[in-house]
């Protein structure tokens, strides 16, 4: 079974200060296993679903979009530099690539951090927004994992 975890913070716990936008705004230490036998990359996507007022969403705000993550590659440092290679990045909602963490403009919000485990190394898309990328991994999902960080500011 794949599960997704970090040293900073528990499943459903609060994430740390450091690793939001009110802090050093750097991305969290991540590791995974369990990556079922066929794996061939991964793809990371952090995500607010609670955007912008928890109390009435109207959005889903995406903060970080990693894929073709090696298959052998089973971390990330905190504060990653320098990404896996033939790790390929995608747009966060900011515009940009590379991670933007936490900054919610009201409320506690909950963030997402979904792994998926695919059968294939997906092409070079540029820089995708997230519906791309999950439209090229669509019918190539081996396993997903899950790991939910909150954050109030």
């Amino acid at each position: 079974m794949l599960t997704l975890t970090s040293s900073a913070f528990a499943h459903n716990g609060d994430i740390p200060r450091e690793y939001t936008c009110d802090g050093s705004d750097t991305s969290p230490p991540l590791a995974w296993s369990g990556a079922p036998a066929g794996t061939r990359s991964f793809v990371l996507i952090v995500d607010d679903p609670d955007a912008p007022d928890p109390a009435a969403p109207k959005r889903t705000w995406v903060h970080w979009v990693l894929y073709d993550i090696p298959a052998a590659t089973n971390a990330l440092e905190k504060g990653v530099k320098r990404l896996p290679q033939g790790t390929r990045e995608g747009l966060n909602d900011w515009g940009r690539t590379g991670y933007g963490g936490p900054c919610p403009p009201i409320g506690r919000h909950r963030y997402f951090h979904k792994l998926y485990a695919l059968d294939i190394e997906l092409p070079d898309l540029g820089r995708p927004a997230k519906a791309r990328v999950e439209q090229a991994m669509a019918g190539h999902i081996l396993a997903q994992a899950e790991l939910i960080g909150l954050y109030r500011r």
